[in-house]
Formats: C-alpha cells, sequence, structure tokens
C-alpha cells in the first residue's frame, strides 16, 4: 500500500477535528448557558471550529475537497443520529445507570436538534465555501484573515437564524428565537475574529511546517 503524503494525511487530521466538532455541537447544543444575562447554546463552543477548519481546507485543497468535507460531516452526523435513535429503542436494563426517561429527555431532544442543526449547516457550509472562494480570487490570494472572516460572518448569520428556528420553533416565542439568534451571533463574530490568530497559526504548520502547497486552482 503507497504511504499517504504530507497533504494527504494533514487532510485526513483536518477532516478528522472538523467532524468531532460538528458532531459535539450536535450533541451538547440542547444545553442553555447564561452569560451576562444572555442564554448561548452550548453548541456554539465547538460549531465555529468547523468554519475554521472549512476555511483551511478551502485554503490548501480547494472548493471541491471542501464540499467534500461537508458531505464528510454530513452523513457522519446522520451515522451518529442512527446510533442515537437505535440507543433509544433499544430496551432499557435494570442495571443501567440511566433510565429510559433520562435517557430520552437528554437524546430525544437531540434528534431535533440534528435535524435543524444539519439543515443550518448545509447552508452555511455551501455559503461560507462560495464567499471563501469568492474572496480569494478577488483578492490574489491575500488577505487571508478578509475572507476567513468574512465568509464565517455570513455564513454563521444564516447558519444561526436557520438552527434557532429549526429548534425552538413551536416551543419559544419568535422573540425569544430572534434574541438567542441575536445573541448567538454576537458571540459567534467575538469568537470568529478571536480565532483569526489561529487560523494563520494553523496555515503556517501547513505552509512552513509541513510544506503543503496552497490550492493553486481558485
Amino acid at each position: 500500500m503507497k504511504p499517504l503524503d504530507r497533504k494527504q494525511s494533514a487532510y485526513l487530521w483536518l477532516c478528522g477535528f472538523f467532524v468531532a466538532a460538528l458532531i459535539t455541537a450536535d450533541i451538547v447544543g440542547g444545553k442553555l448557558f447564561r452569560v451576562f444575562g444572555h442564554d448561548l447554546s452550548a453548541g456554539m463552543l465547538a460549531f465555529p471550529l468547523t468554519f475554521l477548519l472549512t476555511d483551511i481546507v478551502n485554503e490548501f485543497y480547494g472548493a471541491k475537497a471542501t464540499r467534500r468535507l461537508t458531505f464528510i460531516g454530513l452523513a457522519s452526523a446522520i451515522f451518529s443520529l442512527g446510533i442515537i435513535w437505535i440507543a433509544r429503542v433499544a430496551p432499557t436494563s435494570p442495571e443501567s445507570p440511566l433510565s429510559a426517561s433520562e435517557f430520552e429527555r437528554v437524546f430525544g431532544w437531540s434528534v431535533r436538534l440534528y435535524f435543524a442543526s444539519l439543515s443550518a449547516y448545509l447552508v452555511g457550509q455551501m455559503l461560507d465555501i462560495g464567499i471563501f472562494s469568492f474572496l480569494r480570487k478577488r483578492t490574489r490570494h491575500r488577505y487571508l484573515w478578509l475572507r476567513a472572516t468574512g465568509s464565517t460572518l455570513a455564513s454563521q448569520w444564516i447558519d444561526t437564524l436557520v438552527v434557532n428556528f429549526g429548534l425552538w420553533t413551536g416551543t419559544k416565542s419568535i422573540g425569544f428565537i430572534l434574541t438567542i439568534s441575536r445573541d448567538s451571533y454576537v458571540v459567534k463574530v467575538m469568537v470568529a475574529v478571536g480565532l483569526t490568530p489561529l487560523v494563520y497559526l494553523v496555515h503556517a504548520i501547513l505552509a512552513r511546517g509541513l510544506q503543503i502547497p496552497e490550492d493553486s486552482e481558485q
């Protein structure tokens, strides 16, 4: 078997972290935590990392490989949803540390969260890929911070609206949904800006440390 080269190996690592961040965000997203009087979904602790990784993959591997990453994430999330469904319907042992009702209370909610999150995920990812590629061409591969932050801010606004309306419609008021969407987006903006140095760090590791060339087709 031919060994993987550095670029292929790095792509696998990036895919692994991407899938981990996506599924973790889906699982924990049903919990809200309060910061300075604002309610935020725990899913946003991990989900912004998916956009960072999307931009890195787009930079080094191109839009086609980034769309492939998106569908790998989608397939992994659907697989996880299937396992959760099987676990929910499987008979509960008397020795189980979690009762059927306790398990259902947590993971039954995750099913709705998964559907809302995956819908938002597809829309947000495709938008992020398109905007990043457009800005990369317009800036002639300069200003990494601009295309990384710009594509993330636009795509996460749409993602935030879709996931919150999908998750809370019918259980919370429109005012609540708009408020939590606004608060979540503000924090995502702060996270996106805060992650900019990490984007440059990962870029430097791949480009200089591993000598992986950037994609030149876009």
